[in-house]
């Protein structure tokens, strides 16, 4: 709704629905923040309620995508260069339209996605495209300026950049189900050490619920928006010890 305000850089979470994400986290929840879902800052997310028992039916509009009848009805894999035109459509809808930023434009998830597409994770229905977060790898101990368009093959750090969801599929848990099996896709990969995003105060606590540590104060800015950051330790992460039931 245009009249929410929501938080800067969804990752929207759902319930609050931010990836602070930053500021892209916002929703009228939390770069990897998404109310309306939480966008990560560049980061969204989505809402932190349960998932509803029944699964809505897809708006015409997603079931028009659809290539063939054999297509799974859920799937979780890494995003392409194709699928870079979808991710900026919910990006669009559940920021531009309310804060009249993104977290990531097209050129820049075609850029990521280009270039390490293993750190990215989306959520498909009936093969369309409902919920996704894009991170990069970065090398220095805290986040700056320039890790907003950066990628750092030699990297251990994670930065999640941005975790949205469509409209028509928040409010149902999407947000942290995706988050943690991100969490648990990232924990799979060797070079990887370490996960970290940027988000507004009020989203921290939901990122605290995946393992999440504030670090204090980002040092990136987005206009008049100030951001905490926040960095996850994938050594000993609780998704080792225990299912997400996800």
């Amino acid at each position: 709704m245009k009249g929410e305000k929501r938080p800067f850089g969804e990752l929207w979470i759902e319930g609050g629905d931010v990836l602070g994400g930053p500021p892209w986290l916002r929703r009228p929840l939390l770069k990897v923040g998404c109310p309306r879902e939480a966008p990560v800052a560049r980061m969204s997310t989505q809402s932190t309620h349960p998932p509803n028992p029944e699964a809505p039916r897809l708006p015409p509009a997603i079931l028009s995508c659809q290539r063939r009848h054999t297509l799974p009805a859920s799937e979780f894999r890494c995003l392409t260069p194709e699928d870079a035109v979808s991710a900026f459509e919910i990006e669009r809808e559940a920021f531009i339209s309310v804060l009249g930023v993104c977290p990531l434009y097209l050129d820049e998830i075609r850029h990521f996605l280009t270039l390490c597409p293993e750190l990215s994770l989306g959520w498909f229905e009936e093969g369309c495209l409902v919920a996704f977060i894009i991170g990069s790898l970065w090398d220095k101990d805290r986040l700056m300026q320039e890790s907003l368009t950066m990628h750092r093959p030699g990297g251990h750090i994670a930065h999640l950049h941005v975790l949205a969801v469509h409209c028509a599929f928040r409010q149902q848990g999407r947000g942290p189900i995706l988050l943690w099996r991100y969490l648990h896709h990232l924990g799979s990969q060797p070079a990887v050490h370490r996960a970290a995003l940027m988000c507004e105060d009020a989203l921290v606590p939901f990122y605290e619920r995946f393992g999440f540590h504030a670090m204090g104060p980002c040092a990136i800015t987005v206009g008049s928006l100030s951001f905490t950051e926040l960095h996850c330790s994938l050594q000993g992460h609780p998704f080792l010890r225990r299912n997400s039931g996800c």
